[in-house]
């Protein structure tokens, strides 16, 4: 069993950037990411899938619609379910699509054009201003639906591999963390690929991830992860999933804390900090909104 990773390098809980800064730009945008680095997130998250020519691009989803004008641009391009894949697309065709904000309420749409960046982009643009700013700002990619890559003819965990090693980050020190949902594709990480990397198992919170929800599912994730990454509401619904990871040097990470889109059960968004960096003990936690839980925590 791999040693708990620490909380981060200053001994501070860690605050990861979901997509970005996407509480106040459009998510998986370079400017979102740049941003989320500005506002002195530890970790900044990139979701990832494969282009028909096999580059890494920063989406959430497979499906290009929610996010991008591609309907526009490519009307027919959509498969039999109505939907636009990105595989289907060249980066050049990905290159010519307007990226949007996804959330209703945030960025208003038309007052700036956004594009869809490559995974390398995103990389070179935080170890810029690392470098710049002496910061060591850590990346934190979601391998995105690899069964369905794989069965596309696209597998994800390899070519991850390769373009994370072209930049450095070999080590188990190195400051990355990859997850994802699909357990598979972690096990074939640490254990096919012999990958040292920090790795988070991702657990939703539908019938499917159930099995994932128990002590000794804890158990068996520690063999191959070093965190698990759940929904914060199955937490609060079963609060000793954290005990068991913890007892198994597991790392937990939930997500995704938002300022604008609060629980009824909490009258604040800081109470909801509180309850889960201090009353059930996490490690970090995925937010829209950095800056917000960085100011939590520095007044802690």
């Amino acid at each position: 069993m791999s040693e708990r990773p620490l909380p981060s390098a200053l001994g501070r809980p860690l605050v990861i950037a979901h997509r970005g800064a996407s509480g106040y730009l459009p998510e998986h945008t370079l400017e979102a990411y740049a941003l989320a680095h500005g506002l002195g997130a530890h970790y900044i998250e990139p979701d990832l899938v494969l282009t028909k020519d096999d580059a890494f691009i920063c989406l959430h989803d497979i499906h290009l619609e929610a996010t991008t004008n591609v309907e526009e641009v490519f009307p027919s391009r959509k498969r039999d379910d109505d939907r636009w894949y990105a595989i289907d697309f060249t980066l050049e065709e990905i290159r010519s699509l307007e990226a949007h904000e996804r959330v209703k309420g945030r960025f208003p749409l038309g007052a700036s054009r956004f594009e869809v960046p490559t995974f390398e982009e995103m990389i070179e643009l935080i170890q810029g201003l690392n470098g710049r700013t002496g910061k060591e700002v850590g990346i934190y990619p979601e391998i995105k639906a690899p069964g369905w890559h794989a069965d596309e003819g696209h597998p994800t965990e390899k070519r991850l591999l390769e373009v994370l090693a072209r930049y450095g980050y070999t080590e188990r020190s190195s400051k990355v963390f990859v997850q994802c949902f699909e357990p598979s594709a972690l096990k074939k990480i640490r254990n096919e690929l012999k990958s040292p990397l920090q790795l988070i198992q991702l657990i939703s919170d539908d019938d499917r991830h159930a099995p994932l929800r128990t002590e000794r599912a804890m158990r068996e994730i520690a063999a191959y992860a070093d965190g698990i990454g759940p929904y914060k509401g199955d937490i609060e619904a079963m609060p000793d999933l954290v005990k068991w990871a913890h007892a198994q040097n597991l790392a937990v990470h939930p997500y995704t804390f938002r300022a604008d889109d609060l629980p009824e059960a909490y009258a604040t968004f800081d109470k909801e900090l509180e309850q889960f960096y201090f009353k059930y003990d996490v490690e970090g936690v995925f937010t829209d909104f950095p800056d917000r839980v960085l100011d939590f925590l520095a007044n802690r």
